[in-house]
């Protein structure tokens, strides 16, 4: 009897994100919103739901053989565990921040300075690799409340910054970039059969989120326009080029990056192509 991949989901803000990734793989995660426990459709896997933050130690002691957490939780519990996969969800970036107007102040105080996060030995090291002085105090969230009355400096999670500026802090300094990542313990990436499970999860995986940053681009031009717009055409290796019926031109096609779509699509329209289409993919497998 095949022993069923362990994997762990992450409870929290980033679940949403790594459920949709996985129906987008053809594995179908439901729960009531109650169980630790989901449904999962693929019947060679388990699933449970642990907080993103316990996950890189159970993983790496062999509780669990893979799951999703933050690179963040990776890095702060100094787990010798594999990041199989960055998903690129969920991006966050940790920082140092203080109160607005402090921030040249900070290494004239005559004291030792109090540094608040959640984060402990990210914030320790930093502070260390710094040769200052510090007092840590262990964050449960709402990190930013502490300025200035309780903490001379803070390092917290931000994605657009909204949150600091609501509570009037500056980043003092950039500590570590983030995101969701899929990982695997050495263990299971040592046994055979579930590191091929785990290694067909991760081409899955990087197959939706590589069709998520593309679009298939069709379009008809003249043969004369071809070379020109082959040129300034993005492809993952060549554009696909079919003679249009009567040699009355060219049928051209490329899986192109999404982001910059609207200025490619004047730019080919400005060099002789016509009747362009953008379709959505579901998977791309470079």
């Amino acid at each position: 009897m095949t022993m069923k991949l362990r994997l762990t989901l992450p409870k929290g803000r980033i679940t949403d994100e790594v459920v949709k990734l996985l129906s987008a793989c053809g594995i179908e995660v439901r729960s009531d919103g109650r169980s630790y426990r989901p449904f999962v459709s693929n019947p060679e896997i388990e699933a449970k739901f642990l907080k993103p933050q316990n996950i890189p130690k159970l993983v790496e002691i062999g509780a669990h053989d893979c799951g999703f957490t933050g690179h963040d939780w990776v890095v702060e519990s100094g787990c010798g565990i594999t990041e199989v996969l960055d998903t690129g969800l969920d991006p966050v970036t940790l920082v140092a921040a203080a109160p607005e107007g402090t921030a040249k102040q900070l290494d004239r105080l005559d004291r030792p300075l109090i540094v608040a996060a959640e984060f402990e030995n990210i914030a320790r090291r930093w502070m260390e690799s710094r040769g200052r002085p510090f007092i840590f105090i262990r964050t449960f969230g709402a990190t930013e409340v502490y300025p200035p009355e309780d903490a001379d400096l803070i390092l917290d999670l931000v994605a657009t910054g909204s949150t600091l500026r609501e509570n009037r802090l500056e980043v003092v300094a950039e500590v570590l970039r983030s995101s969701t990542r899929f990982v695997a313990s050495k263990a299971a990436l040592n046994d055979p059969a579930k590191a091929e499970r785990i290694e067909a999860l991760q081409t899955l995986m990087t197959a939706v989120l590589e069709a998520r940053r593309r679009v298939l681009l069709e379009m008809n031009l003249a043969a004369d326009r071809l070379a020109t717009v082959v040129e300034i055409l993005p492809a993952m290796k060549a554009p696909t080029i079919q003679e249009l019926h009567g040699g009355r031109g060219y049928a051209v096609k490329a899986a192109v990056p999404r982001e910059g779509l609207p200025a490619l699509i004047l730019r080919l329209r400005q060099a002789g192509a016509s009747d362009l289409i953008a379709y959505a993919l579901e998977k791309v497998v470079p």
